[in-house]
Formats: C-alpha cells, structure tokens, sequence
C-alpha cells in the first residue's frame, strides 16, 4: 500500500461534504507531477485530506476505490481522475504549522512541494502524522 496527500479547499470542497457525498472523483488537476502521482495510485492505497489555504490541517483519510481513468472535466487525454471514499476523519486535526515544526518531516512533499496539489507520502511520514493526529498507524 501507498500512502497520498490530496489537497482541497475547503469553501470549493471540504472533508465534511466529501463525507456527505460517499465518494468523489479527483478531478482539474493540471500540474504532471501530481497527475503523475495520480497515475501511481492503486486501489486501497490511503491518502491524507488536507484542507488547503483556509485551515491548512489534515483533518481526516480517504480510499482510492478507482485507479486512474480519464478526466471526465476535459477531452485532453492527458490528465485523470481517482475515485476516492471517506476512510475516516482523523482524531486530531494536524496543522501545516505542526507538520513544518517536527524535524522528522523536513523532507515531507508538504513543506518541500508547498504547492503540489497531489502528493507523495511515505511510510515513516504516515506514521508520525498518524501519531500526531491520535490514530494508530
């Protein structure tokens, strides 16, 4: 399993009505790297839900349930969507302040690749944002 962090406004589209709706497909992203990113993904991989310019905080986990397919947003072939389900909303929200201030996330995409919309998160990253926000990794 692979772990992710996908970034959303939270005013264009929150956790809370990411929860509502079930499921969503990732769509408008428009930079390769984190279309890339989308390309890598698999089905049950996790990606952390990150509410970006407004709280910016991890505030739960969702599920890759659909690898990559075409962007139905656009007819250029070049971009793709991700299906994702709610996994669970995380125990304690943690803040991009909280990520930037633990020395053993220094190389994490979020404080190196601030803008990234997709993102790479690996194994021993995951499990300190998982002890960080009260979950078991």
């Amino acid at each position: 399993m692979a772990y992710w962090l996908i970034k959303s406004e939270p005013f264009k589209y929150s956790w809370d009505q990411f929860v509502k709706d079930g499921q969503t497909f990732w769509d408008g992203v428009r930079n390769y790297a984190a279309r890339n990113n989308l390309r890598s993904m698999k089905k049950g991989d996790l990606a952390l839900w990150y509410h970006s310019n407004e709280g910016t905080e991890i505030v739960g986990i969702a599920k890759v349930v659909k690898e990559a397919y075409q962007d139905p947003t656009t007819d250029d072939t070049n971009w793709v969507v991700v299906d994702f389900k709610p996994h669970k909303k995380v125990r304690q929200a943690v803040t991009l302040a909280q990520v930037k201030a633990d020395k053993r996330l220094a190389n994490m995409d979020l404080v190196r690749l601030g803008r990234l919309s997709v993102q790479t998160v690996k194994p021993e990253e995951w499990k300190i944002i998982m002890e960080m926000a009260g979950e078991k990794s």
